[in-house]
């Protein structure tokens, strides 16, 4: 999955409001209740959202700049450019002692 660390300045507008699920002490996921579509995931200690890429309408003003769960990836997928990358393990090890 593609998706932009949009921090804590995000705004939700629409008719609908999503549903969240509590995924982990440190994290929510949000989804629309009607088609059950993945929205966002909630970092609950710095309040910070990820969205998925997909949501936005431009992707122009994007960068990769990390790759986490490198260690689930395809072996057929790569990107062309370098960027840090985290295994699973450490990034429930780093967002899990930001909650401590």
């Amino acid at each position: 999955m593609l998706a932009v660390h949009c921090g804590q300045d995000v705004t939700f507008s629409g008719t609908q409001k999503a549903s969240t699920y509590q995924s982990s002490d440190w994290a929510e996921r949000g989804f629309c209740p009607t088609c059950g579509t993945h929205l966002f995931y909630h970092l609950l200690p710095a309040d910070e959202y990820i969205l998925p890429a997909g949501l936005f309408e431009e992707l122009t003003h994007f960068e990769m700049n990390s790759q986490i769960f490198i260690d689930q990836k395809p072996s057929y997928y790569e990107f062309g450019n370098a960027t840090p990358t985290m295994t699973g393990e450490q990034v429930f090890a780093q967002f899990s002692e930001s909650g401590d």
